[in-house]
């Protein structure tokens, strides 16, 4: 799964809209009940208005039906330039309202896998759901 995931996240990046920055992103999420959901970078010249290809991603798999997530793969960079393409802070915390501690992050380029973290690595004591269960 994690090959299909990792090929579904380049073939986002190529649909990428960034034109200001040129440093297309793509997503794939491993939904709950199986579906993957993809999503890319949408740039705005009004730069905070931009979207990040994990949230594009979240959004798709919403509107899929699904709420949880299983795994993920991010894709962006250069060939060779070994570079880690995490997700940024916002995004780290828009996957934790969805998936658990230790779901994997698969961190790629343009030629494939590079590193794989859980979300407990890149959020260590996260603010979740259950922080807000009384």
């Amino acid at each position: 799964m994690k090959d299909r995931l990792i090929g579904e996240a380049r073939a986002a990046m190529a649909r990428a809209y960034a034109p200001y920055s040129n440093f297309p992103v793509g997503a794939a999420i491993l939904g709950e009940g199986g579906g993957i959901h993809a999503g890319a970078n949408v740039e705005n010249a009004a730069y905070p208005q931009g979207q990040c290809a994990e949230s594009s991603a979240i959004g798709a798999m919403i509107m899929a039906g699904e709420r949880r997530i299983r795994e993920i793969a991010v894709m962006g960079g250069q060939p060779g330039d070994g570079l880690l393409c995490t997700p940024c802070g916002g995004c780290r915390q828009r996957l934790r309202e969805f998936a658990a501690p230790g779901m994997t992050i698969h961190v790629c380029g343009p030629e494939g896998l590079r590193r794989s973290f859980t979300l407990e690595e890149l959020l260590p004591h996260s603010f979740g759901p259950g922080n807000l269960a009384f």
